[in-house]
Protein backbone atom coordinates (compact mmCIF):
# COMPACT_ATOMS: atom_id res chain seq x y z
CA UNK A 1 0.00 0.00 0.00
CA UNK A 2 1.34 3.39 -1.00
CA UNK A 3 1.91 5.78 1.91
CA UNK A 4 1.64 9.52 1.30
CA UNK A 5 2.86 12.34 3.52
CA UNK A 6 0.61 15.22 4.49
CA UNK A 7 -2.56 16.01 2.55
CA UNK A 8 -1.14 16.43 -0.94
CA UNK A 9 -1.35 12.73 -1.77
CA UNK A 10 -4.96 12.26 -0.73
CA UNK A 11 -7.26 10.86 -3.45
CA UNK A 12 -9.20 13.56 -5.28
CA UNK A 13 -11.67 15.05 -4.90
CA UNK A 14 -10.82 15.95 -1.32
CA UNK A 15 -13.69 17.25 0.80
CA UNK A 16 -13.45 19.25 4.00
CA UNK A 17 -16.25 18.34 6.42
CA UNK A 18 -16.75 21.12 8.97
CA UNK A 19 -18.74 20.14 12.05
CA UNK A 20 -21.00 21.94 14.48
CA UNK A 21 -20.11 23.35 17.87
CA UNK A 22 -21.52 26.88 18.15
CA UNK A 23 -19.06 29.30 19.72
CA UNK A 24 -16.52 26.47 19.89
CA UNK A 25 -16.24 26.71 16.10
CA UNK A 26 -13.54 29.34 16.64
CA UNK A 27 -11.13 26.40 16.92
CA UNK A 28 -11.87 25.60 13.27
CA UNK A 29 -10.31 28.94 12.36
CA UNK A 30 -7.02 27.82 13.89
CA UNK A 31 -7.16 24.58 11.90
CA UNK A 32 -7.86 26.69 8.82
CA UNK A 33 -4.66 28.66 9.42
CA UNK A 34 -2.69 25.40 9.66
CA UNK A 35 -4.18 24.11 6.40
CA UNK A 36 -3.66 27.34 4.47
CA UNK A 37 -0.09 27.76 5.68
CA UNK A 38 0.62 24.37 4.08
CA UNK A 39 -0.99 25.30 0.79
CA UNK A 40 -4.08 23.11 1.12
CA UNK A 41 -7.23 24.02 -0.82
CA UNK A 42 -10.11 21.47 -0.87
CA UNK A 43 -12.12 20.42 -3.90
CA UNK A 44 -15.42 20.72 -2.01
CA UNK A 45 -16.63 21.82 1.43
CA UNK A 46 -19.55 20.44 3.46
CA UNK A 47 -20.59 22.18 6.67
CA UNK A 48 -23.06 21.73 9.50
CA UNK A 49 -24.33 24.51 11.77
CA UNK A 50 -21.46 26.86 12.66
CA UNK A 51 -19.34 24.72 10.36
CA UNK A 52 -21.59 25.76 7.49
CA UNK A 53 -20.80 29.44 8.14
CA UNK A 54 -17.08 28.75 8.51
CA UNK A 55 -17.17 26.48 5.46
CA UNK A 56 -18.99 29.02 3.30
CA UNK A 57 -16.39 31.68 4.10
CA UNK A 58 -13.64 29.19 3.24
CA UNK A 59 -15.43 28.41 -0.04
CA UNK A 60 -15.68 32.12 -0.85
CA UNK A 61 -12.01 32.83 -0.12
CA UNK A 62 -10.07 29.61 -0.87
CA UNK A 63 -6.51 29.65 0.39
CA UNK A 64 -6.91 32.82 2.45
CA UNK A 65 -10.15 32.42 4.41
CA UNK A 66 -8.53 32.17 7.86
CA UNK A 67 -7.95 35.94 8.24
CA UNK A 68 -11.59 36.59 7.23
CA UNK A 69 -12.78 34.04 9.79
CA UNK A 70 -10.41 35.42 12.42
CA UNK A 71 -12.03 38.85 12.15
CA UNK A 72 -15.54 37.39 12.30
CA UNK A 73 -14.83 35.32 15.41
CA UNK A 74 -12.78 37.79 17.44
CA UNK A 75 -15.39 40.52 16.91
CA UNK A 76 -18.46 38.36 17.63
CA UNK A 77 -20.31 38.86 20.93
CA UNK A 78 -23.17 36.92 22.53
CA UNK A 79 -25.55 39.87 22.60
CA UNK A 80 -25.12 40.48 18.86
CA UNK A 81 -25.23 36.85 17.70
CA UNK A 82 -28.07 35.77 20.02
CA UNK A 83 -30.16 38.92 20.58
CA UNK A 84 -33.40 38.86 22.45
CA UNK A 85 -36.06 40.55 20.38
CA UNK A 86 -39.54 40.49 18.95
CA UNK A 87 -40.38 37.17 17.30
CA UNK A 88 -43.23 36.50 14.92
CA UNK A 89 -43.78 33.06 16.49
CA UNK A 90 -42.99 31.12 19.64
CA UNK A 91 -40.64 28.72 17.83
CA UNK A 92 -37.39 30.05 19.33
CA UNK A 93 -35.88 31.91 22.24
CA UNK A 94 -33.77 34.24 20.08
CA UNK A 95 -34.37 36.06 16.81
CA UNK A 96 -32.02 35.26 13.93
CA UNK A 97 -31.18 38.92 13.24
CA UNK A 98 -27.77 38.52 14.88
CA UNK A 99 -26.86 35.55 12.73
CA UNK A 100 -28.11 37.39 9.64
CA UNK A 101 -25.80 40.26 10.52
CA UNK A 102 -22.86 37.89 10.96
CA UNK A 103 -23.53 36.38 7.53
CA UNK A 104 -23.90 39.81 5.93
CA UNK A 105 -20.50 40.89 7.31
CA UNK A 106 -18.72 37.77 6.03
CA UNK A 107 -18.13 38.84 2.43
CA UNK A 108 -20.30 36.12 0.89
CA UNK A 109 -22.14 36.01 -2.45
CA UNK A 110 -25.92 35.72 -2.69
CA UNK A 111 -26.00 32.24 -4.23
CA UNK A 112 -24.25 29.00 -3.27
CA UNK A 113 -23.30 28.49 -6.92
CA UNK A 114 -21.28 31.72 -6.80
CA UNK A 115 -18.86 30.40 -4.18
CA UNK A 116 -15.42 29.61 -5.60
CA UNK A 117 -15.32 26.09 -4.10
CA UNK A 118 -18.36 23.75 -4.38
CA UNK A 119 -20.21 23.95 -1.06
CA UNK A 120 -23.02 22.13 0.75
CA UNK A 121 -24.72 23.13 4.00
CA UNK A 122 -26.44 20.33 5.91
CA UNK A 123 -29.79 20.91 7.63
CA UNK A 124 -32.47 18.63 9.06
CA UNK A 125 -36.06 18.34 7.86
CA UNK A 126 -38.10 18.94 11.02
CA UNK A 127 -40.98 16.84 9.66
CA UNK A 128 -39.04 13.65 8.86
CA UNK A 129 -35.63 13.97 10.53
CA UNK A 130 -33.89 13.52 7.18
CA UNK A 131 -30.54 15.13 6.37
CA UNK A 132 -31.09 17.82 3.75
CA UNK A 133 -28.08 18.89 1.66
CA UNK A 134 -28.33 22.51 0.52
CA UNK A 135 -25.96 22.90 -2.42
CA UNK A 136 -27.68 25.46 -4.63
CA UNK A 137 -29.79 28.59 -4.41
CA UNK A 138 -29.91 31.27 -1.74
CA UNK A 139 -26.86 31.08 0.51
CA UNK A 140 -28.17 33.08 3.46
CA UNK A 141 -31.23 30.87 4.00
CA UNK A 142 -29.06 27.75 3.69
CA UNK A 143 -26.73 28.98 6.44
CA UNK A 144 -29.62 30.10 8.65
CA UNK A 145 -31.26 26.68 8.25
CA UNK A 146 -28.08 24.73 8.97
CA UNK A 147 -27.51 26.74 12.16
CA UNK A 148 -31.12 26.92 13.42
CA UNK A 149 -30.58 25.30 16.82
CA UNK A 150 -33.99 23.81 17.71
CA UNK A 151 -35.81 26.05 20.15
CA UNK A 152 -32.96 28.56 20.23
CA UNK A 153 -33.09 30.01 16.70
CA UNK A 154 -36.15 29.95 14.43
CA UNK A 155 -36.65 27.17 11.86
CA UNK A 156 -36.24 28.14 8.21
CA UNK A 157 -38.85 27.44 5.55
CA UNK A 158 -37.10 26.62 2.29
CA UNK A 159 -38.19 24.66 -0.80
CA UNK A 160 -41.38 23.54 0.95
CA UNK A 161 -39.51 22.14 3.97
CA UNK A 162 -39.15 23.35 7.55
CA UNK A 163 -35.45 23.08 8.34
CA UNK A 164 -33.40 23.19 11.56
CA UNK A 165 -29.80 22.69 12.63
CA UNK A 166 -28.08 19.88 10.73
CA UNK A 167 -26.05 19.04 13.81
CA UNK A 168 -29.00 17.10 15.18
CA UNK A 169 -28.41 14.36 12.59
CA UNK A 170 -24.93 15.16 11.22
CA UNK A 171 -22.75 16.87 13.81
CA UNK A 172 -19.79 15.98 11.57
CA UNK A 173 -21.09 15.87 7.97
CA UNK A 174 -18.67 13.21 6.73
CA UNK A 175 -21.37 11.03 5.16
CA UNK A 176 -22.78 14.06 3.35
CA UNK A 177 -19.26 14.63 2.00
CA UNK A 178 -19.18 11.08 0.66
CA UNK A 179 -22.56 11.54 -0.99
CA UNK A 180 -21.23 14.73 -2.59
CA UNK A 181 -18.53 12.65 -4.29
CA UNK A 182 -15.51 12.90 -1.98
CA UNK A 183 -12.71 10.37 -2.48
CA UNK A 184 -11.13 11.47 0.81
CA UNK A 185 -12.31 13.64 3.70
CA UNK A 186 -10.53 16.10 5.98
CA UNK A 187 -12.58 16.65 9.14
CA UNK A 188 -12.69 19.88 11.15
CA UNK A 189 -14.44 19.34 14.46
CA UNK A 190 -14.76 21.37 17.64
CA UNK A 191 -15.87 20.93 21.22
CA UNK A 192 -15.99 18.11 23.75
CA UNK A 193 -18.41 16.12 21.56
CA UNK A 194 -15.61 15.60 19.04
CA UNK A 195 -13.45 13.50 21.39
CA UNK A 196 -14.29 10.27 23.26
CA UNK A 197 -15.85 10.87 26.68
CA UNK A 198 -14.42 9.23 29.77
CA UNK A 199 -16.84 7.31 32.01
CA UNK A 200 -18.15 9.55 34.76
CA UNK A 201 -20.48 9.31 37.68
CA UNK A 202 -24.08 10.33 37.00
CA UNK A 203 -24.69 14.09 37.33
CA UNK A 204 -27.33 15.20 39.82
CA UNK A 205 -28.65 18.50 38.49
CA UNK A 206 -31.13 18.73 35.62
CA UNK A 207 -28.94 20.87 33.40
CA UNK A 208 -25.93 18.62 33.88
CA UNK A 209 -27.99 15.50 33.17
CA UNK A 210 -29.26 16.97 29.88
CA UNK A 211 -25.79 18.18 28.89
CA UNK A 212 -24.17 14.81 29.58
CA UNK A 213 -26.86 12.90 27.68
CA UNK A 214 -26.60 15.23 24.70
CA UNK A 215 -22.83 14.96 24.66
CA UNK A 216 -22.93 11.17 24.64
CA UNK A 217 -25.61 11.15 21.95
CA UNK A 218 -23.45 13.30 19.68
CA UNK A 219 -20.36 11.25 20.50
CA UNK A 220 -22.02 8.00 19.42
CA UNK A 221 -23.29 9.66 16.23
CA UNK A 222 -19.82 10.99 15.43
CA UNK A 223 -18.13 7.63 16.00
CA UNK A 224 -20.71 5.85 13.86
CA UNK A 225 -20.39 8.27 10.95
CA UNK A 226 -16.59 8.38 11.08
CA UNK A 227 -16.47 4.59 11.15
CA UNK A 228 -18.66 4.35 8.06
CA UNK A 229 -16.74 7.00 6.13
CA UNK A 230 -13.34 5.56 7.04
CA UNK A 231 -14.41 2.16 5.76
CA UNK A 232 -14.57 3.68 2.28
CA UNK A 233 -12.07 6.55 2.01
CA UNK A 234 -9.14 8.09 3.91
CA UNK A 235 -10.72 10.18 6.68
CA UNK A 236 -8.37 12.62 8.41
CA UNK A 237 -9.60 14.12 11.70
CA UNK A 238 -7.57 17.21 12.59
CA UNK A 239 -6.96 17.72 16.33
CA UNK A 240 -7.44 21.02 18.15
CA UNK A 241 -5.33 20.33 21.24
CA UNK A 242 -7.95 22.07 23.38
CA UNK A 243 -8.79 20.39 26.68
CA UNK A 244 -10.67 23.27 28.30
CA UNK A 245 -13.68 24.42 26.31
CA UNK A 246 -15.66 27.56 27.22
CA UNK A 247 -19.38 27.66 27.81
CA UNK A 248 -21.47 27.54 24.62
CA UNK A 249 -22.47 31.20 24.96
CA UNK A 250 -19.02 32.60 25.87
CA UNK A 251 -17.39 34.35 22.89
CA UNK A 252 -14.47 35.66 24.94
CA UNK A 253 -12.16 32.70 24.28
CA UNK A 254 -11.95 32.87 20.48
CA UNK A 255 -8.29 33.92 20.33
CA UNK A 256 -7.20 31.13 22.68
CA UNK A 257 -9.10 28.51 20.70
CA UNK A 258 -7.68 29.78 17.40
CA UNK A 259 -4.07 29.86 18.61
CA UNK A 260 -4.16 26.45 20.29
CA UNK A 261 -5.82 24.71 17.35
CA UNK A 262 -3.44 26.30 14.83
CA UNK A 263 -0.36 24.98 16.68
CA UNK A 264 -1.79 21.52 17.32
CA UNK A 265 -3.21 20.96 13.85
CA UNK A 266 0.00 22.22 12.27
CA UNK A 267 2.16 19.73 14.17
CA UNK A 268 -0.25 16.93 13.29
CA UNK A 269 -0.22 17.79 9.58
CA UNK A 270 3.57 17.91 9.48
CA UNK A 271 3.73 14.32 10.74
CA UNK A 272 0.73 12.92 8.86
CA UNK A 273 1.08 9.73 6.85
CA UNK A 274 -1.88 8.29 4.94
CA UNK A 275 -2.04 4.82 3.41
CA UNK A 276 -5.47 4.04 1.98
CA UNK A 277 -8.97 4.07 3.50
CA UNK A 278 -9.05 4.42 7.28
CA UNK A 279 -9.29 6.88 10.12
CA UNK A 280 -6.31 9.15 10.74
CA UNK A 281 -6.27 11.44 13.73
CA UNK A 282 -6.89 11.74 17.43
CA UNK A 283 -10.08 9.68 17.49
CA UNK A 284 -9.16 6.12 18.44
CA UNK A 285 -11.16 3.49 16.62
CA UNK A 286 -10.21 0.28 14.86
CA UNK A 287 -11.29 1.31 11.37
CA UNK A 288 -9.52 -0.02 8.31
CA UNK A 289 -6.04 0.67 9.64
Amino acid sequence: MKVTYGLRGLPRPVAVAVGGGGVLGAAQVGIGYALEQRGFVPDLIVGTSVGALNGAIAAAHPGHAAPWLHRVWTRARRRTVFPFGYLTSRASVFADSGLRGLIAAAGLPALIEELRVPFTAVAMDLATGAQIPLDHGDLESALLASAAIPGVLPPVDRDGLTLVDGGVVAYLPVLAALRAGAASVVVLSAGPASVPQRPAGPPRRAGAVAARAGLLLWQHQIERDLREAAGHVPTVVLPTGIDSWPAPWDFGHAQRLIDTAARTAGRFLDGLRVGGPGLYGAVRMEVGR
